[in-house]
């Protein structure tokens, strides 16, 4: 075999809560990640030639810097595997937008080059690897629902929330994790939401209490570019989405709703004022 062809799924966060800002300037969190089928697609081929990265989408950086190019390093030294690889970007999850595209890409070429290099390690094994290069990436690898804890690399697996219908509306305004997490006023966040009755709305299946106590502190950041977010919440809640918040650092917003004809009105108001607006499904 020399190319895999793996899907990346994004991620929203359904209950997002920043505790304090540790010494290594990572913030400690709790959280509900949860992925969903908009996905990215992503085929890495064996070359002779030097590692090559392509994309669809202009503004994904091509080099060093991409966190596939970082996967693809790490791989390398813990296998001590040195071949160059081309890896092409099938891009559909908006960039910077706090749905975890980069980091669903990063952790498709860890499990892509898993195969592809006859490596064996086990989904424990790649998570760790995936930690050392982003926050959200070990999430992404295991994916479906999680309680994420300490900078999003402790998870544990709950109750499978899929099927749910989302609308996802995302501004073009790529937005800085890191510009949103220094903006955070943690000195301002005196109450902190009770994430175990969210786990057990969760495993009791009650959709509704879902919905309506998501939640994501990251909202409170002062970050200018986020003043958009309360307004689009606003349009989904009167359009009928029983839920609306921020996803991660944003700007992406989503809403959850029980009727699609209503998320369908719900998307054709925002797409007047917003350019990425669509119809997406947890998994």
């Amino acid at each position: 075999m020399d190319e895999v062809v793996l899907e990346a799924f994004g991620k929203i966060n359904l209950y997002l809560d920043v505790l304090w800002k540790r010494e290594d300037g990572y913030h400690e969190i709790r959280s509900i990640m949860q992925s969903i089928d908009l996905k990215d697609t992503i085929k890495i081929r064996e070359t002779n030639s030097n590692m090559k990265i392509d994309c669809t989408h202009p503004q994904v950086p091509l080099d060093s810097s991409n966190l596939v190019y970082k996967a693809w390093e790490k791989m390398k030294e813990i296998s001590g595997i040195d071949k160059e690889v081309n890896i092409t970007i099938h891009k559909r999850i908006p960039v910077a937008a706090g749905l975890a595209g980069g980091s669903a890409d990063a952790a498709a070429v860890i499990k892509g080059l898993n195969i592809l290099w006859d490596l064996n390690l086990k989904e424990e094994d790649l998570m760790k690897i995936g930690i050392k290069i982003g926050a959200d990436v070990p999430f992404c690898i295991k994916g479906g629902t999680c309680l994420a804890e300490g900078i999003g690399e402790k998870l544990t697996s709950i109750e499978p929330f899929k099927g749910k219908l989302l609308l996802i509306a995302t501004p073009n305004i790529p937005i800085s994790t890191e510009k949103a997490y220094k903006n955070l006023p943690l000195d301002k966040i005196h109450v902190h939401p009770d994430i175990d009755r969210f786990i057990k709305g969760i495993k009791d299946k009650d959709f509704k209490f879902v919905a309506e106590n998501m939640i994501n502190v990251m909202e409170y950041s002062e970050l200018d570019e986020l003043k958009i977010i309360p307004s689009i919440k606003e349009e989904m809640i009167r359009f009928g989405a029983l839920g609306s918040i921020m996803s991660g650092s944003g700007p992406t917003v989503f809403g959850l709703f029980e009727d699609e004809k209503l998320m369908m009105k719900c998307k054709k108001s925002l797409e007047r004022k917003i350019e990425n607006v669509f119809f997406s499904r947890t998994i």
